[in-house]
């Protein structure tokens, strides 16, 4: 039976065009609000508010404990783009390694549920957008593995230089490569980690790097939009970043629904 197909009063309206949604990963923590102090899904607004500014609907995901292929399958359902936030380390273990002191404690709800999203939006072609954590979850879910503490490798703090707050730090981007036409040769970008990409996953390209070679940007080698940044684009300078991300999802929009 074909899925019924819902519209609302303004979208029925005679050549409207409503924005495209993209669907944002959530953090699962115990937060603390008015009289409440409990278990919470949340995202800095940054997110959303980044999305919002590129002309696009922001929908949040949390790791709600969904369980097999037909959860994520009607997650995707109805979003044209997939953002993978940042947040806590990957657990080593799904990627083979021993787990380094540095490395935090192992949060298996976010690793299943955003491996599992990822994953299928790849199947479809649909366009992601893989922030900090995001670009680890990416590589790991593709095979690779990831450096579990960047100063010992690059001998300084510069990608994590101080404690709750973003440094800043400049990156080179391949001009031949997506991120490079919408960004230009190189950006300064917001940065706030301590774990980077190491070994490639399957059919990831590196595009763009830190000073000291830290792999910065990464892309898929393969049909669709799918495109990761070890830094922060929501909260520095990443508008051109985001309305790129639109402008793959109305792309993709157009194309599915004549599927």
């Amino acid at each position: 039976m074909a899925r019924p197909t819902y519209h609302s009063a303004v979208s029925a309206q005679p050549g409207f065009d409503p924005p495209p949604r993209i669907g944002l990963t959530t953090y699962r923590e115990w937060a603390a609000w008015g009289v409440w102090t409990e278990s919470a899904d949340l995202l800095p607004a940054s997110y959303a508010d980044s999305v919002a500014a590129s002309g696009a609907i922001a929908m949040l995901l949390p790791p709600a404990g969904v369980d097999g292929p037909g959860g994520v399958e009607a997650a995707l359902d109805g979003l044209h783009a997939l953002v993978l936030t940042g947040g806590p380390d990957v657990d080593p273990e799904r990627y083979g390694a021993a787990r380094d002191p540095h490395t935090g404690p192992p949060r298996p709800d976010r690793d299943g549920w955003e491996t599992a999203l990822v994953r299928a939006a790849i199947d479809r072609e649909m366009p992601v957008l893989a922030i900090c954590r995001g670009i680890q979850v990416l590589n790991v879910a593709l095979g690779g593995n990831l450096l579990q503490h960047l100063p010992a490798t690059v001998g300084t703090e510069t990608h994590s230089p101080t404690v709750g707050a973003h440094g800043r730090h400049d990156v080179r981007l391949e001009a031949d490569s997506k991120i490079g036409a919408l960004l230009g040769p190189g950006a300064t970008v917001a940065t706030y980690h301590h774990q980077a990409v190491d070994r490639l996953g399957a059919g990831l390209v590196a595009r763009g790097w830190a000073e000291d070679g830290t792999v910065e940007a990464v892309e898929l080698d393969a049909p669709g939009w799918v495109v990761g940044v070890q830094w922060h684009p929501e909260v520095y300078d990443g508008a051109r970043l985001f309305a790129g991300l639109r402008s793959a999802s109305e792309a993709y929009r157009a194309v599915a629904t004549r599927r």
